[in-house]
């Protein structure tokens, strides 16, 4: 069983937020022998050039210094890492931009740059849109996240994704060597729900297996992002799996801007999200 990504994009502005998605990035790039590209965005335009342009040469020089200092870090463990720099007026378009060049089939990001009370706001606004927008998956770390050694918790839905979420998430845990428990949610606590989301597990569940994963499958009614969150906890989850969305209204509540947003926002370990 291999790793199923191979052209990995870290995004980062190396900030104490994004700690963790470096030192995710840079292990899985090690474990599994890839190498890592990279990019650190720039807030400009060509108005501000013009009218700060020493400010402008400052933060090059800053931007020189911190893509210095990453080489360093990823050539100590012995990562192949090319990052570059680059210049927009919004930072999302241009961590988009450079995984549409290289290719990218994962984004590895952080979850937010500072904490929000609100829980619609738990998820970077800039993340979020990187998340939503992206040609590709992306994987959002909190500050504490590591890579996963535990268990993977993944939620499927009975959407046309469900098949490619249980697959992708089994096999990230075979490879791994690591549990994988597939969680299907019912938003209403009837008959009809709870039928819907042990059909979708039951699905889910015999995809992962043809994959070779040690899997169990649960359904169960509550909240989605709560149960999603708070079983990942009990479970001792240190990897969490939802795909991006669906044409259906069951895919729709994993879609960024709602349910997929809050499990990131409340989860304690790294999200995956997968372009499905």
């Amino acid at each position: 069983m291999t790793f199923p990504f191979s052209r990995l994009l870290l995004a980062t502005e190396h900030t104490e937020f994004d700690t963790g998605s470096e030192r995710v990035a840079f292990d899985l790039a090690r474990r599994y022998r890839m190498p890592l590209h990279g990019v650190l965005p720039m807030v400009s335009n060509a108005e501000y050039e013009s009218i700060a342009p020493e400010a402008v040469l400052r933060a090059e020089e800053r931007v020189f210094t911190l893509i210095t200092q990453l080489r360093d870090e990823a050539s100590s463990v012995g990562i192949e890492f090319d990052l570059r720099a680059r210049r927009g007026a919004e930072p999302y378009r241009e961590i988009i931009a450079e995984a549409q060049e290289r290719n990218a089939d994962l984004i590895v990001i952080r979850r937010r740059g500072r904490q929000s009370i609100l829980a619609n706001l738990l998820v970077g606004e800039m993340v979020g849109k990187v998340a939503t927008h992206a040609p590709c998956s992306a994987l959002l770390v909190p500050r504490s996240g590591c890579v996963w050694t535990n268990r993977i918790l993944a939620g499927v839905d009975g959407s046309r994704a469900t098949a490619g979420v249980a697959e992708t998430a089994a096999r990230l845990a075979a490879v791994a060597g690591i549990p994988l428990e597939l969680v299907s949610v019912a938003v209403h606590d009837t008959a009809d729900g709870r039928a819907g989301a042990a059909a979708a597990v039951a699905e889910a569940v015999a995809a992962a297996r043809a994959c070779g994963a040690m899997v169990e499958g649960r359904a169960v009614a509550g909240r989605v992002a709560e149960t999603i969150a708070e079983l990942s906890l009990a479970s001792d989850a240190d990897l969490i799996v939802v795909g991006r969305g669906g044409p259906s209204a069951h895919g729709r509540r994993f879609r960024l801007g709602g349910n997929a947003h809050r499990i990131i926002g409340l989860a304690a370990c790294p999200v995956l999200v997968l372009k499905t």
